[in-house]
């Protein structure tokens, strides 16, 4: 009677857990399509987006658009009065374009200008520019096969375009921004006077995109700039039929001292002591507008933060909605509250970033152990029914990555990506390229993991 017993006591507990996981699963389906509803209902974050990207703008760090937006996403969550808003003081690096770039290419008696933008972080030209033949690469080791012989006293142009076969556009991405981040010094080594990247997007197009670049310890310091994929192909085929063509190309930017910023902080309390983080990256490139990058991060993260608290959830850890300062150029915002958060021995449950644009959601790359990772992934049948299904492959966030180091799970919104390089880094990165119910439908989907987060914690 013994064995037979004790398999109905298991089949009993088994058949409750069963029920009660079924119960479970019922009641977070309802709140969590009330918070879609919501969302697309009566949304508030594409407003926000156009008030931060219109009236507030570019808004690299050190600038006074970044203080614009500082001051506008703390009046924002202020309004929705969330429990506690408040700043936190970071420095950040403070680098200036100066007047607008020019750059020609020379052919002969040929004189095409094309559309050029320095790099972040880059030096000014000479006064009056730098001009000089042309040698065109495809990657680091074509360049240190050519020797010092060929590449001293000439411009390098890196033109490895981003591979479009990758359905993942960011692997294409990282499999090209090498040239950006470290060509002008890879040149200069060799004695090259300048540097002229590709942009880093699979469109061909006439808008230059920008991004960080660095320059390596004892290495010469050479100019460098961007030029947009028309001009890349312009300028490859010039090469080809007269390997003599030249290019010149001015700037005039600058890197002034550290500025004082903030990172920008609104809660919802809760009881645990403990902290679930939504972010987004305040700042964006000086002639971009920032819609997708990062704007919608920013606005999706109040907006999480604000449904919550519009259906009256009370949660049992403090959640945190993040406006990281300095990203794009220095993650100074990232670590100083990394920083913060060790230093006051406040334990992070898990954070999560947007900064992949506003298009339609599909899942979340997680950072985390196993069994951290398979709790995530347990809902997925809840995240199904709207679209929502990749749980785990993929990272977390630039700005939520020191986090790691605290055991913080670590959790990054993945939408769609196929448009996302078309308006990275670039004047194009605009309000308008930005659909209202795509950036909803992310805003939801941060909210749902920040709930479930919330309620069953990531063990």
């Amino acid at each position: 009677m013994k064995k037979p017993l004790m398999l109905g006591l298991t089949l009993l507990t088994g058949l409750s857990q069963h029920a009660y996981a079924q119960s479970d699963y019922q009641t977070d389906s309802i709140f969590i399509r009330k918070i879609f509803n919501t969302a697309l209902s009566e949304g508030k974050s594409y407003e926000w987006l156009r008030q931060l990207t219109q009236d507030v703008g570019p808004r690299l760090s050190g600038s006074e658009g970044a203080a614009k937006a500082v001051v506008y996403t703390k009046s924002v969550m202020e309004a929705e009065q969330l429990d506690n808003v408040f700043q936190q003081n970071v420095m950040v690096p403070h680098w200036v374009r100066g007047a607008k770039e020019k750059a020609q290419i020379i052919n002969g008696k040929q004189k095409t200008d094309i559309p050029v933008a320095a790099l972040g972080g880059s030096v000014a030209t000479p006064k009056g520019g730098i001009k000089g033949n042309v040698i065109e690469v495809k990657s680091f080791q074509e360049l240190r096969e050519l020797g010092a012989d060929k590449v001293k006293g000439k411009i390098v142009f890196f033109n490895r375009p981003m591979d479009p076969t990758k359905l993942n556009t960011f692997e294409a991405y990282a499999g090209a921004v090498e040239q950006r981040g470290s060509g002008a010094s890879e040149a200069a080594k060799l004695g090259a006077i300048g540097a002229i990247v590709r942009s880093m997007t699979t469109r061909l197009d006439d808008f230059p995109h920008t991004g960080s670049m660095r320059y390596a310890s004892g290495a010469p310091i050479v100019p460098a700039a961007a030029i947009s994929t028309n001009a890349a192909e312009l300028l490859s085929k010039t090469l080809k039929a007269n390997p003599q063509t030249q290019i010149y190309f001015e700037q005039s930017c600058e890197t002034l001292p550290d500025a004082p910023s903030h990172n920008v902080i609104g809660e919802l309390k809760g009881k645990s002591g403990k902290y679930i983080v939504v972010g987004g990256h305040l700042d964006s490139w000086d002639f971009a507008q920032g819609a997708h990058d990062d704007g919608s991060g920013c606005v999706q993260s109040i907006e999480a933060v604000r449904l919550l608290k519009a259906l009256g959830y009370q949660p049992n850890n403090t959640l945190r909605a993040v406006m990281f300062m300095n990203e794009e150029n220095g993650l100074k915002g990232g670590i100083t509250y990394a920083d913060s958060a060790k230093s006051a021995k406040e334990v992070h449950i898990a954070a999560i970033e947007s900064d992949r644009g506003g298009f339609t959601p599909l899942g979340f790359g997680i950072v985390g152990t196993a069994a951290q990772k398979s709790r995530i992934q347990s809902w997925q049948k809840l995240f199904a029914a709207y679209g929502i299904h990749e749980l785990g492959p993929g990272g977390g966030g630039a700005d939520i990555g020191p986090l790691a180091q605290q055991g913080t799970l670590l959790l990054g919104l993945i939408p769609d990506s196929q448009r996302y390089f078309d308006y990275h880094h670039a004047s194009s990165d605009k309000f308008e390229t930005v659909s209202k119910r795509e950036l909803e439908l992310g805003g939801a989907a941060m909210a749902a993991m920040m709930y479930l987060i919330d309620k069953y914690g990531v063990e």
